[in-house]
């Protein structure tokens, strides 16, 4: 991984905002931590020692953990209790989970760490600074949190790699032994004190992380969906006027809004909607699937600006349990319990499917003679010998399925655990994981319409798009080549997916509307 082209993100007492989350995460950006928070954690550090100090128990400091609390650990034997945490804990399975996903977890749980809350020492948040800046990212298992007293199994296995031990990928991506990485990066492993086993491992720093993630692709990709949206409208002869402000003011949603002038920018000055106005169009209604895309991909924007206040009052948060107060107290919570988090993950999930099933049932109407208006059947060269883009809506209805299956809620089930002391539990972590590869189907269903949206609007010649839509389709000619007979379609797919994932497409349309919302 580079870390050096990326930028750079302090880490300071207050919270991280989500583009600092997805510089660190996706693009290697370095961090630094803030001298008020290593003020904040020094001070926090003192009350732990002091408070470990005492004959009283506390928990996490001189205790057993979950059912084996009630357990008083001697001060001999508190190192040990803290190693033995981390070690214990690291009990992933499955595959491995993404880089940027590990990689922001460990930012967030730095960022908690620099709250002063957690009361670890000053070197055991930069060490944590220090694997990010050098690119080193423990290995993480795709099993093993259950969303509440955090995602305890993935930070396990990040602090497993603090001490030393397990195994990380180097940034070259290089599966290695956790002591030998950081060796050649000249970080000393930490020795784990009082406290500050615990600390590394009760935060919802995974589910969040994938949040934050999740709402970044998610704003980039609805902005595709309306332009996919309109490229659909134009390629079938639809009409615009539903899209006109004030009967969109008159249910004053405001994704709903944003969606509609969106389309009216990109339908501007197309010469293929001139073409059928006037006394003579009997296009007065189209299907819902053209009409209503503006209260869909609208409802979820909405839907999707609920989840980032959730997740922006989450990267305001310092989740620990036991958490060191301002006045010294080491005070039990349950802060660590993932629900408002994993309920917006499963929320989100479920427009992620619909965005794909609307766009999946445009896309299926350009295939059709009898719903297409003249387009060729499949948008075929020669129907019959050729096939067109006939399976690649099967590939749109296989994943749209798919999602409908990932929108069904993680976080309505719960099994207890750490014999019933943890009875209640969100599974975020599911959520989450289950939500990434909603996000993934959406872009692939959403390159689908505009790869078959771009076809169709070519073969409306010699009528011409609009200049926005015109631009996109020009922007994906230079990956994909202008329809003729079959051929294989599978590569022109990918390249589609490429462009919609990496913004291409948006930005060219952009270059003519100017940004989208």
């Amino acid at each position: 991984m580079d870390t050096t082209n990326g930028g750079s993100v302090d880490v300071g007492v207050g919270p991280l905002a989500f583009d600092q989350v997805v510089a660190v995460a996706r693009h290697g950006a370095r961090v630094t931590l803030t001298d008020e928070a290593l003020k904040a954690i020094a001070v926090a550090r003192a009350y732990v020692d002091e408070l470990a100090a005492r004959p009283t128990p506390a928990y996490g400091i001189s205790t057993g953990f979950g059912a084996l609390a009630t357990r008083h650990i001697h001060e001999d034997l508190r190192a040990k209790l803290q190693l033995n945490i981390v070690r214990s804990h690291a009990a992933g399975s499955g595959p491995e989970v993404e880089a940027e996903v590990v990689r922001a977890m460990m930012l967030l749980r730095l960022s908690t760490l620099a709250t002063g809350r957690t009361g670890v020492r000053p070197v055991t948040a930069e060490t944590l600074a220090a694997l990010l800046n050098a690119g080193i990212t423990p290995i993480v298992y795709e099993y093993g949190s259950l969303g509440c007293s955090g995602d305890l199994a993935p930070l396990s296995h990040v602090a497993l790699a603090l001490i030393g031990e397990g195994e990380v990928r180097d940034a070259d991506g290089r599966l290695r032994p956790a002591a030998e990485a950081l060796a050649e990066a000249g970080i000393e492993p930490l020795r784990l004190v009082a406290k500050e086993g615990l600390a590394l491992l009760n935060g919802t720093d995974g589910m969040l992380g994938m949040l934050a993630l999740a709402i970044e692709d998610l704003r980039g990709l609805l902005k595709a969906a309306d332009v996919a949206a309109a490229m659909s409208v134009e390629a079938q002869l639809g009409t615009d006027r539903v899209f006109a402000a004030d009967l969109q003011e008159l249910r004053p949603h405001p994704g709903q809004g944003v969606s509609a002038a969106n389309l009216r920018a990109l339908l501007a000055d197309s010469a293929i909607m001139e073409s059928h106005r006037g006394p003579h169009c009997n296009r007065v209604q189209d299907a819902y699937s053209l009409r209503c895309s503006p209260q869909v991909h609208g409802a979820a924007r909405d839907t999707l600006d609920h989840a980032a206040l959730v997740a922006s009052r989450e990267l305001a948060s310092a989740i620990d349990n036991p958490v060191v107060l301002p006045d010294g107290r080491v005070e039990s919570n349950g802060n660590f319990h993932g629900a408002p988090v994993a309920y917006v993950l499963d929320f989100l999930a479920i427009p992620v499917a619909d965005v794909a099933s609307i766009s999946e049932r445009r896309s299926d109407r350009m295939l059709d003679v009898a719903r297409s208006h003249g387009l060729p059947a499949f948008l075929a060269d020669d129907p019959g010998v050729d096939s067109g883009h006939m399976i690649a809506q099967y590939t749109q209805a296989g994943i749209v399925s798919e999602l409908k299956r990932l929108a069904v809620p993680a976080s309505v089930d719960s099994i207890p655990s750490s014999a019933m002391q943890e009875d209640h539990v969100s599974m975020g972590w599911s959520g989450a994981r289950k939500l990434r590869r909603a996000v993934d189907g959406l872009t692939r269903v959403i390159a689908i319409e505009i790869l078959t949206a771009a076809r169709a609007l070519d073969l409306r010649a010699p009528l011409r798009p609009g200049p926005a839509t015109g631009a996109v389709v020009t922007a994906l000619r230079s990956r994909v080549p202008a329809p003729g007979p079959d051929r294989y379609l599978a590569p022109e797919i990918a390249a589609a997916v490429d462009l919609v994932r990496d913004g291409s497409l948006v930005a060219a349309a952009e270059s003519v509307t100017g940004p989208l919302a």
